[in-house]
């Protein structure tokens, strides 16, 4: 079995917000990991979902950015099984492939929101913000 780490809650005065980022795609990992340190996020990137899932022992996320579509786990059943693991964070989902049953699926995965990746720029930062902000305490 696979273990996820849990999210260990931080004071809000000790670190920046931490985003895991998960994409196959090592170009949209760089242009993100820029994007959201820009901001002012710590970053992680992954290339896999099993890449994710195989972290241990570290201090979970404040939010998690999950591709849709990658080879070996899609981010819909990335996000079920960060969920069953008693992962709480809020997750976001990025694609370029849409389709009209991804919200319904991705909100019964417990996704929070579904943000398109041709738009991603200052639409991600408000979603992570929002998500970050929303998320209940433990």
């Amino acid at each position: 079995m696979i273990e996820v780490s849990s999210y260990h809650a931080r004071p809000a005065s000790l670190a920046r917000p931490t985003i895991f980022v998960v994409d196959d795609d090592a170009a949209v990992l760089g242009s993100l990991r820029f994007l959201l340190e820009t901001d002012g996020f710590a970053v992680r990137t992954f290339r896999s979902g099993t890449a994710l899932l195989n972290v241990s022992g570290a201090p979970g996320p404040d939010c998690y950015v999950i591709d849709y579509k990658m080879p070996d786990i899609n981010g819909i059943e990335l996000a079920s099984r960060l969920r069953k693991s008693d992962c709480n964070a809020p997750v976001i989902l990025i694609t370029g492939y849409p389709d009209e049953n991804i919200s319904v699926r991705a909100a019964t995965a417990g996704i929070k929101d579904v943000v398109l990746k041709p738009l991603l720029d200052e639409n991600l930062v408000k979603y992570i913000r929002h998500a970050i902000q929303d998320r209940p305490l433990d």
